[in-house]
């Protein structure tokens, strides 16, 4: 299902968006020893998505992982996407990483400061070194350890990376199962990838698919989308001072794209056909991205003044596919002449749309299907300018 929160509304159910697929997919395990791990975070080998949650584990929880690893004890396996040729994505395993990262750093996460941070990681790929020794955003990763084991004093306690004295060379070298997993058909797409993203609920993590795909598919296409998020009169338009959590505003602009530059190439899912427009999104070329988001200001310019009830439905939501089709219909002949003279419309001419039968039943019923993505374009396009 695509976007459900409470100032939107979309009728894209599971049942209608679903199509099968099938996938060929291969999983290898790999024993990588602690220091060949941290080089691949370090190198930027191995990362984290963006859509990951936040490192969480307190200093005690990653000390108890780092004890396990130190006296042999088996720690749970990893699993790894493999994107591209030296290129993995953790799928599973961020919190065991991410402890064993900061110890061989000696610095551990302060909580207040660990959105941040995550946010500078994903920037730098690793953390700066002018940030991790400042004390705003680290405290040293000494090993917060009970002081008595039941038979003999725990030596390992208040150690850190640099003091493990003789235990380093094996903790260095103790070895973690790395399940690495790629997908060899359908070629091309990474569409296993979005799969088994969204179906895995590791640590309870209940992720929207806009903010999923917006880490698998990170383009400079989608950094001009949270420029526009921005923009006053889309604000105005979606009746929203502020960009949405879950991006569901991004999802929204992502549709409105899709169906202008792809609606004759479309065919359900409408999960798909996001992925896909997305996925190819990533080799756009930024002279058409610059005038997408050209194209997009002299719109919302427009669209501005309809009023702020213009793309709601009757319950006072944003209806994404009343929006995507107004947008295709004033933008088409635009984009098709690569200029920005956008096909203005009138208040009344969007009542008469959103009162048509047949638009109301091709935005309420079976939305993803073709046909009625098809028909709400076209009645759209008549109905505002014939």
């Amino acid at each position: 299902m695509e976007v459900n929160e409470d100032w939107v509304e979309d009728f894209t159910g599971d049942d209608e968006d679903y199509s099968f697929k099938e996938y060929e997919v291969t999983s290898s395990p790999n024993d990588f020893n602690i220091k060949t791990l941290f080089d691949f975070i370090e190198s930027g080998v191995v990362k984290i998505p963006a859509f990951q949650r936040n490192f969480v584990w307190d200093i005690k929880r990653s000390s108890k992982l780092i004890e396990s690893l130190i006296i042999g004890l088996p720690i749970p396996q990893i699993f790894l996407y493999e994107e591209s040729r030296n290129s993995f994505l953790v799928i599973d395993g961020q919190q065991r990483l991410m402890s064993i990262y900061y110890f061989i750093k000696k610095r551990f996460p302060k909580k207040d400061k660990r959105i941040e941070l995550r946010r500078i990681f994903d920037m730098e790929g690793k953390i700066p070194d002018d940030v991790l020794f400042n004390s705003d955003y680290f405290a040293d990763f000494n090993l917060a350890l009970p002081e008595q084991l039941p038979d003999f004093p725990n030596k390992l306690k208040k150690l850190n990376y640099s003091t493990l004295g003789d235990n380093k060379a094996s903790f260095e070298l103790r070895t973690i199962r790395n399940v690495i997993i790629k997908q060899n058909l359908p070629e091309g797409d990474n569409s296993a990838m979005f799969e088994i993203f969204n179906r895995l609920n590791t640590g309870g993590v209940n992720l929207k698919p806009q903010e999923i795909r917006a880490s698998m598919y990170h383009s400079d296409f989608y950094e001009m989308l949270y420029r526009i998020n921005t923009n006053g009169d889309w604000r105005k338009i979606i009746n929203r001072p502020e960009p949405d959590l879950h991006m569901g505003d991004i999802e929204i602009l992502l549709r409105g794209f899709a169906m202008l530059l792809e609606s004759d190439n479309y065919k359900p899912s409408m999960t798909r056909f996001l992925n896909t427009f997305s996925n190819n999104a990533k080799k756009m070329k930024e002279e058409l991205i610059s005038y997408l988001e050209e194209l997009f200001l002299a719109f919302s310019f427009n669209a501005s003044k309809l009023g702020e009830d213009a793309f709601t439905s009757k319950n006072n939501k944003i209806n994404i596919s009343i929006f995507e089709s107004v947008f295709c219909a004033m933008c088409k002949r635009p984009f098709s002449n690569r200029n920005f003279l956008i096909k203005e419309t009138t208040r009344d001419r969007i009542l008469e749309l959103k009162n048509n039968s047949e638009f109301i039943q091709a935005i309420q019923k079976d939305t993803a299907s073709k046909k009625n993505v098809e028909k709400r374009l076209e009645l759209a396009n008549n109905i505002l300018f014939n």
